[in-house]
C-alpha cells in the first residue's frame, strides 16, 4: 500500500489545481482516483471531516450504527418537523470523514433493477443506463467469489451473480451467515416470494442473499478510503486536505462561453482559518444529496426565491437546487426468540465483557463481529397485499390528473409529473418498491431488548416514494445546516404502501414456518397475557411494533414516529432538463455555468429499488470518464 500523505495547508494555499474536488467521501475518493491517473492532471480533495484512517472502529464489520451521533464519524443531521408524522423530528446520520458514508454504513452491496436506471435516460439524460451503470460498478469492484463448499452450504447460485473481478473495492460474502439468515428466506419462498433470478444483474425482484463491501481476507470494511485513496495517497498530484469546511464557489462570467458562469475558485475554513484556492479547471462538488444543495445557494446558484431571502446574489437561477428531494425509509421490527435457540446473533455484543472477548476473535474470522446482514427481499406490493390492485388503482386515478405542489422555492412541477407517471408504471408493472431486511439481532425501537435474550429484527423499508422534499439554505453561514424537509407521507400512497407491508410482516411472515418455530412463544408480560386472554395471538414473541399495534391507523401511528432513514436521500441536484427542474445536464454540469459539476447521489433524478451504495461508485466512475473526455 501507498504511504499516505495527507495535505498541510501550506501544500495548497497559493497554487492552482486543475480540479478541485469538495467532498473526500464515497465518489470524491473515486473521481480524486480516476483523474490523477493521469499524472500531469492535479487533484485537490476538500474534506469537511477528519481522516480516520486506518481506525478499527470503522474497519471492523457488524459495528452497525456504533458511529451515528459520534461527532468523530456523523454529521448527524435533523429533519425538520414532519407535518404528516405528527410533527416529529428523524436523524439522519451522514458519514464524517475521509470516504463519507461508505464508512460508516452497513456495508451492503445490492444492485437496482436494469429498467430502474434505464427510466434516467428516458427522463432526458442519454447515456444514463443499465448498460453503462453496469459497467461502470463493475469498474469498481473486485468480487471475491465463495469456495464452491460454501456456495452449497449457504445455499448460493454462481450464475445469480455478475460481478466486477478488477476493482479496486474488494466485495464478498462474511465468514458467519446464522441460520436465522436460512429461515427467514425459506419463510418468504414459502409465502410465494421468488428466488431473485439476477440480483446483482438487473432484476432483484425476490429473495436473496447479497455481498458486502468486505475484504475476506481480514474481515474488514472496505471502503472509498482502502479502494481509492490509500493505494494512490502518494502520487504527488493528489493532495487531500481534510477539516475544510467549502464556503462557497467563488464565481464570475465566463467571457469565453457567453453567458454562462465559471468557478474561478473555493473558498473553505481550515481549522479556524479562512482560505481561497484558485481552479485552473473545474470544480466537482461531490458533498452528498445534504450539502451540495447548500454548497450551489451559497454561492449564488439556485432559486432566487431562497436566495433573496438570505441576502444572497442570484447569480444563476435555478429553481431546481434543493427540489424533488426523495429518500427510502424503513421500520425495524425486533422479535424475541425462544430461550433454547442455539442460532449466533449480534446481541451478544450489548454485553461489553462478550463484546471484548469477540473482538478479540473477530480476526481470526470466529465471532460475532464476523456476521453480517446478507438477507434481502425486494418485492413489489402485489405480492404482499391483496388491497395492492385497489391501492394502485386509487394511485392511477389521482396522479394521472394530479400536479404536484409547486414549494415556495419555485420547483418546477413538470417534472416531478413525468416522474409520477413513470412510477406509475412500475406499479402496473410490479417493481419491487418494497424491501425486508433480515437483521440477526435487535435492531428496532421504541421497547428495549433485554439482557440475555436473542432477537431476529426485519426492517420494512420503502423504496418507491411518490412523495417529494426539499433541502434548502436557512443561513449564509455554511456551518448552520440546511432545513431538511423530506415530506415524508405527504402523499398517502406511500402510507398506504407502508402499512400493507408491515402487515404483511406481522400477519403471514411472523406466523409461517419456519420463521415461526424460532420464536418465543410465551410471553412475560401482564399486558400480553391479557392480551391472549382476550384472544390476541403469540404465535411470534413481537417486541416491535407489538402485538397490541394491529389496525392499520394503529400501525401507520407507529411508523410516523418510528421509522428511520436508509440513509439513501437522492434528487436535490436533479439530472433533468432545465425546464423540468433540472440542475445538472447529462454531463454533470450544473445549468447556468461552464466548470462546475455535480457527482453524488444528489444527481439522480428518480429513486430506484436498491441500496446505493453500488450506484454512488457507478455514478462517480462513469463522471470521470465524461471529465475525462473518454464519453
Amino acid at each position: 500500500m501507498a504511504e499516505t500523505h495527507l495535505a498541510n495547508l501550506d501544500e495548497v494555499v497559493g497554487k492552482i489545481f486543475d480540479y478541485i474536488i469538495v467532498g473526500g467521501g464515497t465518489a470524491g475518493l473515486c473521481l480524486a482516483a480516476r483523474l490523477t491517473e493521469a499524472p500531469e492532471t492535479s487533484v485537490l480533495v476538500l474534506e469537511a471531516g477528519g481522516a480516520n484512517l486506518n481506525d478499527p472502529d470503522l474497519l471492523r464489520p457488524a459495528s452497525y450504527g456504533i458511529h451515528f451521533g459520534n461527532a468523530k464519524y456523523d454529521w448527524n443531521f435533523k429533519t425538520d418537523p414532519q407535518l404528516h408524522c405528527d410533527g416529529n423530528q428523524f436523524i439522519w446520520p451522514r458519514g464524517k470523514g475521509l470516504g463519507g458514508s461508505s464508512a460508516i454504513n452497513f456495508l451492503n452491496w445490492t444492485m437496482p433493477p436494469s429498467d430502474e436506471i434505464d427510466d434516467w435516460e428516458r427522463l432526458g439524460n442519454p447515456g444514463w443506463n443499465w448498460v453503462n451503470h453496469r459497467r461502470y460498478i463493475k469498474r469498481a469492484e473486485k468480487f471475491v467469489y465463495p469456495p464452491d463448499d460454501e456456495r452449497t452450504r449457504n445455499e448460493m447460485r454462481r450464475d445469480d451473480w455478475s460481478s466486477g473481478m478488477e476493482g479496486p473495492l474488494l466485495t464478498s460474502f462474511p465468514s458467519k451467515i446464522p441460520l436465522s439468515e436460512f429461515e427467514v428466506r425459506r419463510t418468504f419462498i414459502n409465502l410465494g416470494i421468488p428466488v431473485a433470478p439476477k440480483p446483482l444483474d438487473g432484476d432483484p425482484t425476490g429473495v436473496f442473499f447479497a455481498p458486502e463491501t468486505l475484504d475476506p481476507r481480514n474481515a474488514t470494511r472496505t471502503y472509498s478510503t482502502t479502494a481509492y485513496y490509500l493505494p494512490n495517497a502518494s502520487r504527488p498530484n493528489l493532495h487531500v486536505l481534510v477539516q475544510s469546511t467549502v464556503s462557497k464557489l467563488v464565481l464570475s462570467t465566463d467571457s469565453d462561453n457567453g453567458d454562462l458562469v465559471a468557478a474561478n475558485g473555493v473558498e473553505f475554513v481550515h481549522k479556524g482559518i479562512h482560505c481561497a484556492i484558485n481552479v485552473g479547471k473545474e470544480v466537482l462538488l461531490c458533498a452528498g444529496s445534504l450539502k451540495s444543495p447548500q454548497i450551489l445557494e451559497l454561492s449564488g446558484i439556485g432559486s432566487r426565491i431562497v436566495l433573496e431571502k438570505l441576502d444572497i446574489s442570484c447569480i444563476v437561477d435555478l429553481p431546481g437546487v434543493g427540489e424533488n428531494v426523495q429518500e427510502h425509509v424503513f421500520a425495524g421490527t425486533s422479535f424475541e426468540l425462544k430461550d433454547d435457540d442455539v442460532v449466533e446473533t449480534l446481541d451478544v455484543l450489548r454485553n461489553p465483557e462478550l463484546a471484548a472477548q469477540h473482538m478479540d476473535l473477530h480476526a481470526s474470522g470466529e465471532g460475532a463481529y464476523n456476521i453480517g446482514i446478507v438477507g434481502f427481499v425486494f418485492a413489489p406490493l402485489n405480492l404482499l397485499s391483496a388491497s395492492a390492485s385497489s391501492i394502485h388503482e386509487a394511485a392511477l386515478s389521482v396522479y394521472r390528473t394530479k400536479r404536484p405542489e409547486v414549494t415556495e422555492a419555485g420547483g418546477v412541477a413538470e417534472g416531478i409529473k413525468q416522474q409520477w407517471k413513470i412510477q406509475l408504471e412500475r406499479l402496473e408493472k410490479g417493481s419491487p418498491g418494497c424491501e425486508f431486511i433480515s437483521i440477526p439481532g435487535f435492531f428496532s425501537r421504541p421497547n428495549l431488548p433485554k439482557d440475555g435474550k436473542k432477537y431476529l429484527s426485519i426492517s420494512v423499508a420503502m423504496n418507491h416514494m411518490f412523495s417529494r422534499g426539499t433541502i434548502h439554505s436557512i443561513s449564509k453561514d455554511p456551518t448552520i445546516d440546511p432545513a431538511f424537509d423530506p415530506h415524508y407521507f405527504e402523499e398517502g400512497i406511500d402510507m398506504q404502501t407502508f402499512v400493507e407491508a408491515m402487515k404483511f410482516l406481522k400477519n403471514k411472515v411472523a406466523k409461517t414456518s419456519p420463521f415461526k418455530d424460532s420464536i418465543g412463544i410465551f410471553s412475560t408480560s401482564i399486558f400480553e397475557l391479557i392480551w391472549v386472554l382476550f384472544g390476541g395471538s403469540f404465535i411470534a414473541r413481537e417486541v416491535n411494533p407489538g402485538p397490541e399495534v394491529v389496525s392499520d391507523e394503529q400501525i401507520g401511528d407507529w411508523l410516523k414516529n418510528h421509522l428511520s432513514t436508509t440513509f439513501h436521500t437522492a434528487g436535490s441536484c436533479s439530472m433533468l432538463p432545465r425546464d423540468k427542474g433540472g440542475v445538472v445536464d447529462p454531463q454533470l454540469k450544473v445549468y447556468g455555468t461552464s466548470n462546475i459539476r455535480v457527482v453524488d447521489l444528489s444527481v439522480v433524478p428518480l429513486h430506484i429499488a436498491t441500496h446505493t451504495q453500488s450506484t454512488v461508485y457507478g455514478i462517480a466512475e462513469q463522471a470521470a470518464d465524461i471529465i475525462k473526455g473518454v464519453i
